[in-house]
């Protein structure tokens, strides 16, 4: 199978291409700087700066991943627009190349998070539920979602993965985690209720290749672990694990005058559930935060 990838050399997508490059399949990438994907995604791993650059070459699926880091600064007005045309412009120069090819690919996973629900404080979030708030981060979400669904209207089939806190040693937030945790300056955010919906990068990977494969799989997945955790259990479960004290908070009103709007990710949060994937026969390795924890943090 020849799949091009977005994202390719964020974290996601990095594991993606080992996960596929092991099974045989035929992997591009298309990149501001392609040549860096070999190096980052495999030396088999073709990168291209630019969509016409595969012509008539056939694409049997799309995964598109790409988006600058949400979390990476505050919001300014400049940054919004950053994080806006990294997703949503990206997906619509992906949905021209999509219109102008003679034979599309048959699938088109494509990328969002479960803020698109908005805070959802105490709801229990299913695939089903209606967007809870209206903040940048749903919006964000939501756009992009719409984005990538006008491909069905070219025959192709669309997956829309709502992902939660990817957990990773590789990086994401657990790996700027590790620092202050380890040097015992770990501690909840806020007053800590806030729901945490995680997933373990293993199977986070697994459920994108099903979902590749599940010819009848299309609409919205919440990608994450079946069983959610508040953020005060999330910095015990690290400290624990890291055997650090975990008895330095971060009030919500010094979070918000430091971090602006962009705060609300923290202190705000998500119980989402994998209705669907659990409905379609997905089996997660990892259902318990400390298991893991300990799976990705016992080599470091």
């Amino acid at each position: 199978m020849h799949i091009l990838l977005t994202g390719g050399t964020g974290l996601i997508g990095r594991a993606l291409c080992v996960h596929w490059i092991e099974r045989g399949h035929r992997l591009t990438v298309w990149s501001r700087e392609p040549g860096k994907v070999a190096r980052l995604c495999g030396v088999s791993v073709r990168g291209i700066a630019r969509l016409d650059e595969l012509a008539e070459d056939s694409v049997d699926a799309v995964i598109n991943l790409a988006g600058a880091p949400i979390a990476d600064r505050p919001w300014s007005s400049k940054r919004k627009g950053l994080l806006w045309s990294s997703r949503i412009g990206l997906t619509e120069q992906l949905l021209s190349w999509l219109q102008a090819r003679t034979q599309p690919p048959a699938v088109l996973i494509s990328g969002s998070a479960v803020g698109w629900y908005g805070n959802g404080g105490e709801r229990e979030l299913s695939e089903s539920t209606a967007p809870v708030t209206d903040d940048f981060a749903a919006r964000l979400c939501g756009a992009w979602e719409e984005t990538a669904l006008r491909a069905e209207a070219l025959g192709v089939r669309v997956v829309r993965l709502r992902t939660g806190l990817v957990l990773s040693s590789d990086g994401g937030m657990l790996k700027r985690l590790l620092l202050p945790f380890r040097l015992g300056l770990g501690g909840r955010l806020g007053n800590g209720r806030q729901w945490m919906s995680w997933i373990h990068i293993a199977d986070q990977i697994a459920l994108i290749d099903f979902l590749l494969q599940q010819s009848d799989a299309r609409g919205p997945y919440n990608a994450c672990a079946p069983t959610p955790v508040r953020n005060a259990e999330f910095s015990k479960a690290l400290g624990q694990v890291l055997s650090r004290p975990t008895l330095l908070p971060s009030p919500g009103f010094v979070l918000r005058a430091a971090l602006g709007e962009m705060s609300e990710l923290l202190l705000g949060g998500q119980r989402a559930v994998p209705t669907r994937l659990l409905e379609a026969g997905f089996s997660f390795r990892f259902t318990h935060l400390d298991v893991a924890l300990v799976d990705l943090l016992s080599h470091h």
